[in-house]
């Protein structure tokens, strides 16, 4: 599976597959940032498959490493996938996804049908 390249409610977005090598540090962030220029997108979409188990556990610092390069580089993203389970053991998790879900550089997504849904109400446009 490749990279995906579409639009969605006028936003464009690169879509990353499941399978792949997972995001571990900051530098991975930057080839991530570097493969999805390709579609020259305005949103990221990584599956949370995508993203090392140190991710989640904020105590590592790596989930604040790979963010700030997304921000740094003005690349807005989506963590997508469900991450309930993590969410019930990590109240700082739990915070910082609310957080990041406040803002509209990084969200936490469980599905493409909730990320259509926050398009369509921050774009106004219900055409995909």
């Amino acid at each position: 599976m490749d990279l995906q390249c579409y639009e969605l409610h006028g936003v464009r977005v690169a879509e990353f597959p499941t399978i792949g090598g997972q995001l571990r540090t900051d530098r991975q962030a930057i080839e991530i940032i570097s493969e999805a220029s390709r579609c020259q997108p305005e949103l990221i979409v990584i599956p949370i498959e995508r993203f090392a188990d140190d991710f989640f556990h904020l105590k590592t610092r790596v989930a604040g490493e790979v963010v700030q390069k997304f921000v740094t580089y003005r690349k807005r993203v989506v963590i997508l996938g469900d991450i309930s389970a993590r969410l019930k053991e990590s109240s700082s998790l739990r915070d910082f996804v609310y957080e990041c879900n406040a803002g509209r550089e990084i969200w936490f997504m469980k599905s493409l049908d909730e990320l259509d849904q926050k398009l369509m109400a921050h774009t106004g446009n219900s055409d995909s």
